[in-house]
């Protein structure tokens, strides 16, 4: 068994290979949600911070470097050439 150990306030990458993604699709990868209905009720309902701000919006665009918050855990879009 693998166990993952990381420190309070890590961000968790979520690795891209396009320009950028929207954030119910880096809520999927990032294996938050099942699926994008479900993704879309958390965003819809404030539940999710992009870049230290609430986001309702489930198609905003992510970029490399930017973050977005969900349940505690902070996660950064990256991509291999960064």
């Amino acid at each position: 068994m693998k166990v993952t150990v990381r420190k309070r306030n890590e961000e968790i990458p979520v690795w891209i290979e396009t320009e950028f993604i929207k954030l119910e699709s880096a809520m999927k990868l990032a294996n938050i949600v099942m699926s994008g209905g479900s993704a879309k009720i958390h965003i819809q309902e404030g539940f999710v911070t992009v870049n230290g701000e609430v986001c309702t919006m489930r198609g905003k665009k992510l970029y490399p470097g930017d973050c977005f918050s969900y349940q505690g855990e902070t996660y950064r879009i990256c991509t291999h050439e960064a």
